[in-house]
């Protein structure tokens, strides 16, 4: 058996002592697969092929068709893996000690991630894809993680009382758009900007 990056593309017939090394060279392609389609769509949107991802992976073209099989399976796996790392980022947030400050904080870097994200969903639909099955239980997960970081920010009365997840969604959209709208297309400016609006009302 070779020891390229492609290695992973031989048959599963030999399973033997050789069968655990080739699963970590396996897992290890898969990873800069994702990695560089993940770069890819975010440089160029969800259209870039399988045989440039391969490239850009430094793998053959037959090492991402085993691990994805269709585009849409590759799509879906970059969206995941980006709901992955926001959840892990949520969950830092909720560590932190200054509630207020983690969920600002926090609120800017979902809405410039949420950019690439909107794309991969829109690619996924437009194929008929249910993004609801194709993401699983990490958007409940990020879902809960994020009321949990809402909440935890209202307790302390950094935001207001009557913002809820479903708010938190709908201004991410809307600051994109604006951001796409305006000259400068500064994402985080116009989100630090939405972001004011959720402070609470100095009392009067």
């Amino acid at each position: 058996m070779n020891g390229s990056v492609d290695a992973d593309v031989t048959g599963g017939a030999a399973q033997s002592t050789a069968e655990r090394p080739l699963r970590a060279d396996a897992r290890r392609n898969r990873a800069r697969v994702l990695a560089a389609a993940a770069e890819a769509f975010a440089a160029e949107g969800p259209a870039v092929p399988l045989d440039e991802i391969a490239r850009r992976a430094g793998v053959g073209a037959g090492t991402v068709y085993r691990h994805f099989p269709t585009k849409e399976e590759l799509l879906a796996a970059v969206l995941v893996a980006r709901m992955e790392t926001m959840l892990a980022e949520v969950h830092s947030a909720l560590a932190a000690p200054d509630p207020g400050l983690a969920f600002y904080g926090f609120f800017v870097t979902m809405t410039v991630d949420a950019q690439d994200k909107m794309d991969l969903a829109e690619a996924l639909t437009s194929h008929g894809i249910d993004i609801r099955a194709a993401t699983g239980d990490i958007a409940g997960a990020l879902k809960g993680a994020l009321a949990d970081l809402l909440r935890r920010a209202q307790d302390a009365g950094a935001v207001r009382s009557d913002v809820g997840v479903e708010d938190l969604h709908a201004l991410v959209i809307g600051a994109i758009a604006a951001a796409r709208a305006a000259p400068s297309g500064d994402v985080p400016r116009v989100a630090g900007l939405v972001a004011d609006g959720l402070r609470p009302r100095p009392k009067t």
